[in-house]
């Protein structure tokens, strides 16, 4: 434990130093992870590191799913349901039919249920760095939507393709009928036990004496629950963790203060950050012993590069064309929404942007290495090895090639041009601030009129309001004045929770200034 625990510290200090270097450079923090790993396997005498792989699941994916369930607009995918569907289970599948036809074709050794079980790893695109990604370069709120939207449904399906390709790598068969079933019970039983959880923890939050502290450490004990009470009746963990988080997203005014949310916020970005940098360190360190079983299989290392360059391009050329004949079937079925392009190029080239932005990352990561290592009759697990290492390099080049060309790609082409008016969200902005004084203006005056009148205390905070002023001296502010402020911060919540109905406001800014409000209340608590 002396020993090991210098080390993870240090693992620790070097993702603080690797994000902090990428944001100097201005590229996503992901790319110098995954190349941090890599330099990580080529120095001497570093300690191994064993994660039980029946605990890579459990210890990495539910935080990550929950996290994301929780920072994605509920009301953005809905109304991209059906291409952020599409992307999610159609061509997760296609994407991992065509990686299992081209691996049994092209690769010794590659059956169609192993060629399904890489397809199942590899296929998902990893939320985290394409938004990491993203930020160094404007894209449409829809394109944001539908790609979160997407990284999140399609951790699921393509995991549940993993458990059954496992299956039938274990048992040497593939039985269609159990399979339906078995899917069927995944799905409806995953989500079901999730929204379930979510309605539990929810009165358990609301009705129980908690405060910030306990809030914040419930938040993260949740998604372990969802995730480990779905696998024990066989059903999906992961579907669980997201419909139980969506649900509880939705409903976070309702059962969490505004210091539970501010503090819990600040808890998760530090906590997701953490376990991501850790996941791409610790395939770093185990790539030494996989390089010395593709060895011992007698694979040179040149030919296992050589088939992650070959699965990379499946990848790359089945989501290029799944986009091109989602915007073809929108354009002959349901032309009504199809987005609107300046021109015949530009509409053909927004597919082109869609399909490069599927960059792998931390959940392949997980699922490679949650591979088992024999077995249930005690044989090594076939092509374990191969599997691992290719998905290291489908990561490593979708980051670098994908990664650091998408920006430039979007800049030159300018296909996105027409739909990033920065001036249209300023005044959505101002707007809803001007609405937002208007209404907290209104409710003082409506509901505590007669209190306002003759009370100098009152009339401050009326005018405070009213006119934003920056008052330094907080001595005014008694408790019936506090009390008032806070009830009408309260009135000003429900307001931003209609106003979040109306389709041209986007939830973001919405979600924003409840941050806000939610500072203010602090504050508000600390005079």
């Amino acid at each position: 434990m002396h020993t090991i625990l210098p080390f993870l510290l240090a693992m620790v200090a070097i993702i603080v130093l690797l994000n902090m270097w990428a944001t100097k450079l201005k590229i996503a923090y992901p790319i110098l992870l995954v190349i941090g790993g890599l330099l990580i396997s080529f120095i001497p005498g570093l300690p191994v590191v064993k994660i039980d792989p029946n605990l890579i699941f459990f210890i990495f994916l539910p935080p990550l799913l929950y996290e994301a369930a929780w920072t994605i607009s509920f009301k953005e995918m809905k109304k991209w349901w059906r291409i952020i569907g599409s992307f999610a289970f159609l061509v997760v599948f296609f994407t991992a039919l065509s990686v299992a036809l081209v691996t049994n074709y092209l690769i010794p050794g590659f059956t169609i249920a192993i060629g399904f079980l890489l397809g199942g790893i590899v296929s998902p695109p990893d939320a985290v760095s394409t938004a990491a990604i993203t930020k160094f370069v404007k894209i449409p709120k829809s394109t944001s939507a539908i790609l979160e939207g997407e990284s999140l449904l399609n951790d699921a399906s393509s995991l549940i393709i993993f458990r059954f390709a496992l299956v039938a790598v274990g048992t040497g068969q593939f039985i269609w009928q159990n399979a339906a079933t078995s899917f069927l019970w995944m799905v409806v039983g995953g989500a079901g036990i999730g929204l379930l959880l979510g309605w539990i923890f929810v009165q358990v939050h609301k009705y129980l004496p908690t405060d910030a502290p306990s809030d914040t450490v419930l938040t993260v004990i949740e998604p372990y629950f969802m995730y480990w009470i779905a696998e024990q009746v066989h059903s999906s963990g992961v579907l669980a963790v997201v419909s139980g988080g969506l649900f509880m997203s939705a409903r976070r005014l309702v059962f969490l203060s505004s210091t539970s949310r501010i503090r819990a916020f600040s808890v998760w970005e530090s906590f997701i950050f953490i376990l991501n940098g850790v996941v791409f360190l610790i395939i770093g360190l185990e790539l030494p012993e996989i390089r010395d079983g593709l060895r011992s299989q007698g694979i040179p290392l040149s030919t296992a590069i050589g088939y992650g360059v070959l699965v990379t391009g499946v990848l790359i050329g089945a989501r290029i064309i799944s986009s091109y004949a989602a915007m073809f079937a929108t354009l002959i079925f349901r032309p009504g929404v199809a987005p609107a392009a300046r021109s015949n190029r530009v509409r053909m080239t927004m597919p082109l942007l869609l399909g490069w932005t599927g960059m792998r990352g931390v959940v392949s990561l997980a699922a490679a290495l949650a591979i088992p290592l024999t077995l249930d009759n005690g044989k090594a697990f076939p092509q374990r090895d191969l599997i691992l290492f290719i998905t290291f390099v489908v990561i490593l080049l979708t980051l670098l090639v994908q990664g650091l060309t998408l920006p430039g790609i979007i800049k030159r082409t300018g296909a996105f041009g027409r739909f990033m008016d920065p001036k249209v969200e300023e005044e959505l902005k101002l707007q809803m601030k001007r609405d937002l004084k208007q209404h907290s203006y209104q409710f003082l005056k409506n509901k505590y009129d007669n209190e306002l009148k003759g009370h100098a205390g009152m009339e401050k905070l009326l005018r405070h309001w009213e006119e934003k002023s920056k008052a330094s001296d907080d001595s005014w502010m008694n408790e019936q004045a506090k009390t008032i402020f806070i009830e009408m911060l309260e009135s000003q919540r429900a307001y931003l929770t209609e106003l979040n109905k109306d389709p041209a406001f986007d939830e973001e800014i919405i979600r924003h200034q409840l941050y806000q409000i939610d500072l203010e209340e602090e504050r508000l608590r600390m005079i």
